[in-house]
This record gives structure tokens, C-alpha cells and sequence, in this order.
């Protein structure tokens, strides 16, 4: 029973809390009033939330995409043997264990556009292979390939640890087996390794597809979702209306029309997963 009452204070009630105010125009200081489906009703014809759903698509797909690559590669390399290998394994966590926001800071001053601060600008102008500094961040595209980057970077240590597990896993007699029928590293790879991790590639790209989505931190410390809306997301577009707005409200609501994406996306993986087992 003790434990039934923590999980409602915790989590039910949150949940319902957060419902309700979303069917409310609640406005820091004023009492609440129900107005049903309005709030739904404009952001569903709202340009700007209409930019925000686009980019947290785009943020979120390229994001895990490089991250399951990269991740991918990275245990490849870290599976073989070779030495130094347990010291890259250990390094390779660095960005995981480091703070969000100070990977964030780390991100925007690499991208910054004044000589002299900007890591790679710095780097560029003093092998002459620039005239003039950069402003990576001023446009929609840059901005949004910098927060990519920086998300990418802090994730893709999760995808490798995972993967790497995955395949100390695999039984070494499959290689072999495949070895002395031919197959050479290219065709072992798909058909042994690949099918060995596919219920790890599912569930890392389910979590880190949910951990991305509702990413905060790195984007509102690098662009503050800007410039204009080019790199608001959910998170950061439910921040603006709720807290500088003080629309309560209304800001609640954004943060729900995320939850349709992740209710889907964890109905497929569920619905797969009880498949594979009942198969």
C-alpha cells in the first residue's frame, strides 16, 4: 500500500496534473478556467509549432541515426584486439559521464564566430583556409547541425557500450562457422553480428529515440532554440510559452503533443519484441 500511494504522488497525479492543464488557459497569477480543447485547437494551426514538430523530427531522426552508426563502429573497432584497447573503453565514456550543459558550452564555443573564442574558426583563419570567420550558428541550417553534433557527441558512447555487450555475447563459434564456409569479414558482419545485436540495436534506438526527443538542456544552452525558431524543439517551445510567456496552460499542451510519438514508437518496439518471443 505505502508503495501504491508513492507511485500515484509520483507519477499518476503528475500525469493527470499536467492533462488537466492542458484543457485550461492558466496564466501565472490568475485562477485556472476550463476552456476544453482550445488550446489544442491553436497550436494545431500555429506556423510555429507547426517549425517545432518539423524540428524535433529532424533533431531527433538525424541524431539517433549517427548515433546508432557511430555507435556501431565504434564496438566494432573496440571488440577487436589490440593494444590500448581497455584504455579507448574507458575513454570512449567520457562524453557520457560528462555534464549535459558542460558538453553543451563546450559545443558552442567550438562553434562560435569570433576569432580568437571559436575553436574551429580559430583553427580554420590560422591555417588561412578562411578570409573571415564563420557564424556556424546564425543560420537555421548551421544552428541545427551544431545542436545535432553535440547531442550526437554526448549519446554515441551509450550506443557503443551497448553494442560492444552485445557482441561479447555472440558466440565465437558462429564466426568460425562462417569463416570455414567462406563468408569473409564483410559477410560475417551482416549475417552474424548484425542479427546477434538486433534486439539491442531495438531497445538502445527506442531509449535514446525517448532521451533525444525530449532533449532540453543542449539545445537551450547553445541557441536557446534560435535563431528565430530553427532549433525549437517540444522541450524548449513548451519552456518559452510556459516560463518567459507564463502561459501554463498552453505550454503543457506542447509538451503533450509529444507524448503520441513515444506512445508509438514504444507500441511498435512492444508489439515486435512479442512477436520475436512468441515466434
Amino acid at each position: 500500500m505505502p508503495l501504491l500511494v508513492l507511485v500515484v504522488a509520483l507519477i499518476v497525479y503528475p500525469i493527470y496534473r499536467a492533462v488537466w492543464l492542458s484543457f485550461t488557459d492558466k496564466l501565472v497569477g490568475y485562477p485556472e478556467r476550463f476552456v476544453g480543447l482550445r488550446n489544442y485547437v491553436y497550436l494545431a494551426n500555429d506556423d510555429a509549432f507547426q517549425t517545432v514538430v518539423k524540428n524535433s523530427l529532424v533533431f531527433t531522426v538525424v541524431s539517433v541515426a549517427l548515433k546508432i552508426v557511430t555507435g556501431l563502429g565504434m564496438a566494432l573497432v573496440l571488440h577487436a584486439t589490440w593494444r590500448w584497447r581497455n584504455f579507448f573503453r574507458g575513454l570512449m565514456l567520457l562524453p557520457w559521464i560528462t555534464s549535459t550543459v558542460i558538453i553543451a558550452l563546450t559545443w558552442r564555443w567550438m562553434f562560435d564566430a569570433f576569432p580568437g573564442r571559436g575553436f574551429f574558426n580559430s583553427v580554420l583563419l590560422d591555417a588561412g583556409l578562411l578570409a573571415r570567420p564563420i557564424a556556424f550558428m546564425a543560420t537555421p541550417e548551421g544552428a541545427m547541425a551544431a545542436v545535432v553534433i553535440a547531442n550526437w557527441w554526448r549519446g554515441f558512447p551509450f550506443f557503443g557500450v551497448s553494442y560492444l555487450a552485445g557482441m561479447q555475447s555472440i558466440p565465437g563459434e558462429l564466426y568460425e562457422a562462417a569463416s570455414v564456409d567462406g563468408a569473409g569479414s564483410w559477410r560475417r558482419f551482416w549475417h552474424v553480428t548484425v542479427p546477434g545485436l538486433k534486439h539491442v540495436i531495438i531497445v538502445t534506438t527506442l531509449l535514446t529515440f525517448i532521451f533525444t526527443l525530449n532533449d532540453f538542456n543542449i539545445i537551450y544552452v547553445m541557441t536557446r532554440g534560435g535563431p528565430g525558431t530553427a532549433t525549437q524543439v517540444f522541450a524548449t517551445y513548451s519552456y518559452e510559452v510556459a516560463f518567459n510567456q507564463l502561459r501554463w496552460g498552453r505550454g503543457v499542451t506542447i509538451s503533450i503533443f509529444a507524448v503520441p510519438l513515444l506512445i508509438a514508437a514504444i507500441a511498435l518496439v512492444s508489439r515486435y519484441l512479442l512477436r520475436e518471443r512468441t515466434a
